[in-house]
């Protein structure tokens, strides 16, 4: 009879599973991923609303994966890719009254909520928000809350849920683990949040001043090793994997249409960094415009998606009038 109590072993012997080592592959040695594009130029996004029936308004974002991968994929020296890509989803639900418990709010009541998927990272995530996803959380909220019309809506609640299903790599996994910051990929994903959130506040049918899209830009001095007296790059839409020493970045939620900015990140020292090369600017100057033009060009993928959750929205009416 079977002990259903506990769980039992295998009625045979087993054999101890043998693991290749990552960091020091006995072949090849695996080399660092290299930026295959321009520092001005932006990778490719992919942006689908209307995904999640259940909720108000939902939006999918992907963000292309580092070329290097491309390359690599003919020639493969890991089983490890080189970096991750980035890949949320968003969902809205709302405008929903208040409890009758809850105090008076003229306004609408924002909730941000941002969670990783355990299989997200190179790192598991628990099921609990740790003190990451929290500040994630209240960066997002604050980005929004100047965006959204708040007083349409008194005595109503918006919930807006994140969930990152692949998220940017904080540094290329062959490093040591303290070779780099712990929030360079934090910034990537914070871009992305704002973006998805927009268009699927547009795809739920809440007044805004204008779409919101995030932009990342970082100063990178991969050379300093060799020559100490190297100047930082500015380079746009950047993958941490892919670079050695990142001096300092910035994350930006920016409107278009009005030229203004709801939410600003600024992470490192740029007091004493000069671009030089013509090049007048201090380094927080040309982080903040590089990462108001990533955000430019975010938004024209998220105008597409907006109209085109638009057309939906007007065919689906059309087509119950005529029911």
């Amino acid at each position: 009879m079977t002990d259903r109590r506990r769980i039992n072993g295998p009625p045979s012997g087993t054999r101890p599973a043998v693991f290749a080592s990552l960091l020091k592959p006995s072949g090849p040695t695996v080399d660092r991923p290299q930026r295959q594009r321009q520092p001005n130029d932006l990778r490719k996004i992919f942006l689908k609303t209307g995904l999640v029936p259940s909720a108000s308004g939902s939006a999918y974002v992907e963000f292309e994966p580092s070329a290097s991968l491309s390359a690599a994929s003919s020639t493969p020296k890991s089983l490890v890719p080189p970096s991750s890509a980035l890949k949320l989803i968003c969902t809205v639900h709302g405008p929903k009254p208040l409890p009758r418990s809850a105090t008076f709010s003229p306004n609408i009541v924002l909730t941000t909520h941002v969670k990783y998927a355990p299989f997200a990272g190179r790192r598991r995530k628990g099921h609990i928000r740790d003190a990451s996803e929290r500040d994630l959380g209240v960066h997002l909220e604050t980005a929004l809350r100047g965006v959204i019309i708040a007083e349409r809506w008194p005595k109503s609640a918006l919930d807006i849920t994140i969930t990152v299903l692949e998220a940017e790599d904080d540094r290329w996994w062959g490093d040591a683990p303290d070779s780099h910051d712990a929030s360079w990929g934090m910034m990537n994903v914070l871009s992305g949040c704002i973006t998805a959130a927009s268009a699927a506040i547009s795809d739920a049918r809440i007044d805004c001043l204008d779409l919101v899209a995030g932009g990342v830009a970082a100063l990178v001095s991969d050379d300093s090793t060799e020559d100490q007296q190297a100047r930082p790059k500015l380079m746009l839409d950047t993958d941490p994997s892919e670079h050695k020493a990142i001096v300092s970045a910035c994350v930006v939620a920016y409107m278009p249409a009005r030229d203004e900015i709801t939410e600003l990140w600024l992470k490192g020292d740029t007091s004493k960094v000069s671009l030089g090369t013509g090049d007048k600017r201090l380094g927080h100057e040309a982080l903040i415009d590089g990462a108001v033009d990533v955000a430019r060009g975010a938004h024209t993928v998220l105008g597409d998606a907006v109209k085109e959750s638009a057309e939906r929205y007007i065919s689906q009416a059309m087509g119950g009038a005529t029911q």
